[in-house]
């Protein structure tokens, strides 16, 4: 697999307008409304039913409807090929280095490779093509295994039985949610600028 071309410039890392400083989107904000107005219609109805219980459940129904949901951040991963891909990430947190793999994605489908609030402004993706061979790969080398894996430390990865990846790194500019899009070799970049080195 080394030796596999690697997909240049078939990347497009791209942050999907989820810079929220708070609140939530219009989209979600009119779901909501619909909600109230769905729970307001309820709440009439058993009022009419002389239960009188048409305001209390109102209140209810509106407290509920109110709750803020929380907002997904993850960082995704999007396969837009025509070939199922094989996917390892890697990232620095409070522990230090960690790699991961393997997300195995179909394709034109979707995963998210890491659940929660981003914590680190820079991540490091490689993956290869499972049904025509190559890789999107970069100059970041870090650890990986032929199986699942979760590895702590990028350091002396061949004297500990692992083998040793070049990643691209990926720099979400400290957003809290971001989506990588892996294209096809010679297919045009969405956004400009993110590409493997």
């Amino acid at each position: 697999m080394g030796a596999a071309a690697t997909h240049t410039g078939s990347l497009v890392a791209q942050g999907m307008a989820n810079h929220r400083a708070g609140g939530d989107s219009p989209v979600q904000n009119w779901f909501r409304i619909l909600s109230i107005m769905r729970l307001a219609a309820i709440a009439t109805r058993l009022g009419r039913g002389g239960t009188g219980l048409a305001l209390p459940a109102l209140a209810v129904f509106v407290s509920l409807a109110l709750q803020a949901a929380p907002a997904a951040a993850d960082l995704k991963l999007c396969n837009t090929t025509s070939s199922r891909i094989g996917v390892a990430i890697g990232y620095e947190d409070k522990n230090g280095w960690t790699t991961e793999g393997w997300w195995n994605i179909a394709a034109q489908t979707c995963e998210t490779l890491y659940k929660g609030t981003l914590s680190a402004k820079f991540y490091y993706v490689y993956a290869v093509d499972y049904d025509r061979g190559g890789e999107w790969a970069g100059q970041s080398f870090m650890c990986t295994d032929d199986k699942t894996f979760t590895i702590r430390g990028a350091q002396d990865c061949q004297k500990r039985g692992l083998k040793r990846n070049g990643f691209f790194e990926v720099d979400t500019g400290e957003a809290k949610d971001w989506t990588i899009r892996l294209t096809d070799p010679g297919e045009a970049p969405a956004v400009a600028g993110a590409r493997p080195k």
